[in-house]
């Protein structure tokens, strides 16, 4: 039996379950979002004439949920027209209509007898063969499907989303006893390729993985804040990304997550467990009262932390009182601040006899030992906890790596010596001479299992390029990129420079990648697996020189970037770009000329020039004009100066996608370009474009000449620029830095539709480029933007 979801039913239209909505829309599965029946009209209904019978009413929260996804930040809609894709209902008037879906996701109130009552209704409308699942944090899978049909029973399983669905990574599927292992196999693939997760199965216990332990590791820290009289400012100070932990630390992620929904999650396991585990599970009595007051977090505008005006104060547990934050300072964190690498900063940081190294001990250790005592239990390996704490919590390594990071004997020896219960089957694994849970050969890695270490399963689809550099070495390399061959015939050009900004080592190594890739390979990739794809230009460089009249310089660095990117868009082998997350000036200037673009679907592409003063210098501007022409309809008229309008407002105004579907919107990307659901995919998909574009027999785009509106485009251009100048929307210098792009935009003082080349476009691109970075204002706002990390309006 081939299954596919083709449409799906949310059941339960709070944030989870309308973000889920959301989530599924934004892949393109038309979703049907159920929700109870008010019990009575609302003010502005009874305003309207309505009554509790029209479907507008009976509609009304799953409709509401449905509206709110447009204004919630950060956005749950790749695109604003996936909102179609959603529609409204009721459990009392569309439960008939769950035989329509092929997959049913049940979101309603954590209460076990209210989701079994949902699932008996459920079971008499769904089609034989759907799957139904569960997004509860932490209720029993088994319990819920308990005297449900046998159809009912196979095709069910908990499949826990984290929140928000489109951004956090983590899905855990739960099977039961009952659960068809071809439906478990089927879900977990779904959940990896369609739904674009990191897909970890765990056993039906409370919480799961990640929330259990999370939750332990969070409720550890507040319990030694207090015991050893830290603030709260103090433990966020240290155990955010210096441990290699989410930038919000330990209690700014407790505002955010919500102090209820953790309360909640946190009594899960307490109603489950007994003894010691239990006694942690307790929640504070600082922490009750905040509950009691309401003191919920980011939700309620207080929590952990209450903004000031500017200031940003913290709460005091013992008096329940906003203090000034305080930040720890000892000089092992000094010492982890210049150790290089995680490893390196976590042992000058846990072995240290300072309060910062004490701390961190008396926390991590705790939570290491807990997920080694939950092993077997919770999941089956140590690979699953340690993804499902990096994918659902952001660490950047999970407790078995950050264990083997401290190291393994030297943490045990000390844990003993303190009397701390080590689990047994650690002691055995260090006595039979296993000294770390992960090992790596010849850019293997294998993991403890067991009494022995098994390779970690390759997925195909996933291609990690340092293993790769690991296992080939690099073709080519210099200060700023590497070439690397990424098998098949396929090379990939990655960026390594800091923030992977473009200077003359990556133009340097674009070239030399052209020519590589045209003698040996059938194709080339440009893509990084950093944090970014590319922020763009390298300011500070570009800045010095202007600073120092090198204009001659300045000059000749453009020139080359031109050539470099003509050599991308000409090449004889197909180059395909793979851009994710900030992929901003030269970095989409890189992208605009390639073959193909396989975007990431969070990708925030855009040419910001603008923001620190300039225009587009390599190309961009040119490239975003011609992308946007050849997605005129063909064999259609079309007007031209409605193009480059849409070109120079989106560069003008810096505009920037906020995915890769509102890229394509924006011209950034064609219908040719690819997205991808899944980060992890993200190379493979790019690499097999490449492969196709050569299969398909590709040969490089025949030059053409570039139709522009001229001198009577400029001007409509500029009329518009000096309306928004009069109004107060842009200054004077974004006006000179306006008139600058129209005439690039426009090809200069000639006649409307005019043909001309690329060299001339590029020329004027060049001219007005330099001219702008000589001005004081321009340098003014690139110097704002390296000191303070934002534009500058002057």
């Amino acid at each position: 039996m081939v299954r596919q979801i083709r449409k799906a039913a949310v059941l339960g239209s709070g944030v989870m379950g309308s973000g889920i909505a959301a989530h599924l829309a934004n892949i393109g599965i038309p979703t049907l979002l159920l929700d109870i029946v008010p019990r009575e009209l609302s003010e502005d209904e009874k305003k309207k004439g309505l009554t509790i019978n029209d479907k507008q009413v009976r509609n009304r929260f799953s409709q509401s949920a449905i509206t709110k996804l447009l204004k919630q930040k950060p956005a749950p809609l790749t695109s604003k027209k996936h909102l179609a894709l959603i529609e409204a209902g009721n459990f009392e008037d569309d439960l008939q209509r769950l035989s329509e879906v092929d997959w049913v996701i049940e979101v309603v109130v954590e209460n076990l007898a209210v989701k079994k009552d949902v699932f008996t209704k459920v079971d008499q409308f769904r089609k034989p063969g759907s799957i139904i699942s569960s997004n509860t944090s932490g209720i029993s899978i088994e319990a819920m499907a308990e005297g449900r049909s046998e159809d009912f029973q196979k095709n069910f399983l908990g499949t826990h989303f984290f929140n928000p669905p489109r951004y956090l990574k983590l899905l855990e599927v739960i099977p039961t006893k009952a659960t068809d292992p071809n439906v478990l196999t089927f879900m977990k693939q779904f959940g990896e390729d369609v739904l674009g997760k990191g897909v970890v199965e765990a056993k039906d216990t409370p919480n799961f993985i990640a929330n259990r332990i999370g939750t332990y590791g969070l409720l550890v820290t507040v319990r030694e804040m207090l015991k050893g009289g830290y603030s709260v400012g103090e433990v966020d100070s240290i155990t955010g990304p210096l441990i290699g932990r989410a930038k919000s630390a330990t209690f700014r992620t407790l505002d955010v997550v919500g102090l209820d929904t953790f309360a909640h999650v946190a009594k899960n396991v307490y109603d489950q467990v007994d003894g010691e585990e239990k006694d942690v599970f307790t929640l504070p009595d600082f922490v009750t009262k905040m509950l009691d007051n309401g003191w919920y977090g980011s939700k309620s505008g207080q929590g952990f932390f209450l903004k000031k005006g500017k200031e940003i104060l913290e709460l005091d547990p013992e008096t329940l009182e906003y203090v000034a934050r305080k930040k720890l300072k000892a000089p092992s964190v000094e010492m982890a601040k210049q150790a290089k690498g995680l490893g390196n900063k976590m042992k000058a940081l846990v072995y240290s006899e300072d309060r910062a190294g004490q701390l961190l001990w008396d926390i991590l250790t705790p939570a290491l030992l807990y997920s080694a005592e939950l092993t077997g239990e919770i999941a089956d390996d140590i690979v699953s906890i340690d993804q499902a704490m990096k994918w659902g919590f952001g660490w950047s390594t999970g407790p078995f790596e950050t264990w083997d990071s401290i190291g393994l004997e030297k943490s045990v020896s000390r844990l003993e010596q303190e009397g701390k219960k080590v689990p047994q089957w650690v002691t055995e694994m260090l006595a039979n001479g296993f000294t770390s849970f992960y090992k790596e050969e010849d850019g293997v890695v294998s993991y403890y299992n067991n009494g022995e270490y098994k390779p970690l399963q390759e997925n195909p689809k996933v291609i990690n390029l340092k293993q790769i550099k690991k296992q080939k070495g690099v073709i080519k390399k210099n200060s700023g990129a590497s070439l690397i061959d990424i098998g098949d015939g396929i090379a990939l050009l990655e960026f390594t420079s800091p923030n992977n900004a473009i200077g003359m080592d990556i133009i340097q190594m674009i070239n030399q990648s052209i020519d590589e890739v045209e003698a040996n390979y059938k194709g080339l990739v440009i893509g990084n697996q950093g944090k970014n794809f590319c922020v763009g230009a390298n300011i500070a460089m570009m800045l010095m020189e202007a600073q120092d009249d090198n204009i001659f310089e300045l000059d000749m660095v453009i020139t080359q970037f031109h050539k470099a990117m003509l050599k991308i868009k000409y090449s004889s082998r197909p180059v395909v770009a793979a851009p994710f997350n900030m992929t901003l000036g030269g970095g989409a200037e890189v992208c605009l000329p390639a073959a193909k673009i396989q975007a990431s679907t969070e990708t925030y592409m855009g040419l910001v020039e603008a923001g620190v003063g300039l225009i587009p210098g390599g190309g961009g501007a040119k490239e975003l004009y011609v992308k946007t022409l050849k997605s005129m309809p063909k064999n259609v008229e079309f007007d031209l100066q409605k193009v480059a309008n849409n070109v120079f407002e989106s560069i003008a105004t810096a505009k920037v996608s906020t995915s890769g579907e509102e890229a394509r919107e924006n011209n950034f990307l064609n219908f040719a370009d690819g997205i991808s659901i899944n980060p992890d995919h993200l190379i493979h998909d790019a690499k097999q474009a490449a492969l196709a574009l050569y299969e398909e027999g590709y040969t490089a785009p025949a030059k053409t000449k570039i139709p522009v509106v001229g001198e009577t485009g400029y001007a409509a251009l500029l009329l518009g620029a000096e309306s928004m100048r009069l109004t107060g929307f842009i200054s004077d210098h974004d006006m000179v830095i306006a008139k600058k792009l129209a005439f690039v935009l426009a090809g200069g003082l000639v006649p409307f539709g005019t043909e001309v080349d690329e060299q001339y476009i590029l020329n004027l691109e060049k001219e007005a480029f330099l001219s702008l970075i000589q001005m004081p204002k321009s340098q003014q706002r690139m110097q704002n933007m390296l000191v303070k990390g934002k534009p500058l309006r002057n």
